[in-house]
């Protein structure tokens, strides 16, 4: 399988604080990769020097053989990173949003096609403005796509949301890597990285602490003689939920 970024002792300082001490992990092409820790330990900073978007202090990154800091341009053009909801013009369309951002990336795109990937099609008229929480966080990833991306970079995409609006955005997230991208994503919560990640690496102050696949280090957990004090039934009550309110989009 080919690594498609490689993450080598990569350091972030600020003065005196090291948020990222020495982070080495690889990411296989067409998998979800997961970045999972408690907030201030570094997942979230790591991920910006990846994206571009902030200046590593040491080490190397090599995104499909790109160098982070030496050919960020070539990097940019294929990789596409999920903006907050400040990033958007809220009295804009979203088919206007759509031309905005494929004008930026000078990529021609069918915005119609876009939305309806993201079950957004009856929306395209829609300011961003007058979106749900749910619509909003779908169609950030659609913007990740415009420019066809390699890999996506999905930062909390599901924060806030319902179990009905996080569940298809699981849907939508496995659809987009089965389609050839490989994900990129932080979560702070661990079923949503248990049910979407092929591996994760869970940090802790800086460093990588755990990294395999959710199975391999839930039966580590176990081996060691780890015991739930709650016997775990066949369903919980997320499942009751969406059992008797369906999971189809809401709008």
């Amino acid at each position: 399988m080919k690594h498609i970024i490689t993450v080598s002792n990569l350091t972030k300082n600020y003065d005196s604080f090291q948020a990222v001490k020495g982070i080495s992990f690889e990411v296989e092409e067409g998998e979800i990769f997961g970045l999972l820790g408690p907030n201030g330990a570094g997942k979230t900073t790591t991920l910006e020097i990846m994206e571009t978007l902030r200046e590593k202090t040491s080490g190397e990154i090599y995104i499909n053989g790109f160098k982070v800091g030496k050919e960020d341009n070539e990097i940019k053009k294929i990789i596409g990173v999920q903006l907050q909801s400040a990033g958007y013009y809220p009295s804009l369309t979203l088919l206007e949003l759509i031309e905005l951002f494929a004008g930026l990336y000078c990529q021609p795109v069918n915005g119609r096609e876009l939305l309806h990937k993201v079950g957004l099609q009856d929306k395209a008229n829609a300011k961003y403005k007058e979106l749900s929480g749910g619509q909003k966080q779908r169609f950030s990833i659609a913007t990740t796509l415009i420019n066809k991306p390699l890999i996506i970079f999905l930062d909390e995409p599901t924060t806030g949301l319902d179990p009905q609006a996080r569940r298809n955005l699981w849907e939508l997230i496995r659809n987009i890597r089965d389609e050839g991208t490989t994900v990129v994503i932080t979560t702070h919560y661990m079923d949503e990285a248990e049910e979407l990640c092929n591996r994760v690496a869970i940090v802790e102050s800086g460093k990588i602490i755990a990294l395999a696949t959710p199975d391999q280090l839930i039966d580590d957990l176990i081996a060691k003689g780890f015991e739930r004090k709650k016997e775990v039934k066949k369903a919980n009550l997320e499942d009751v939920f969406l059992s008797l309110t369906g999971q189809e989009w809401r709008e």
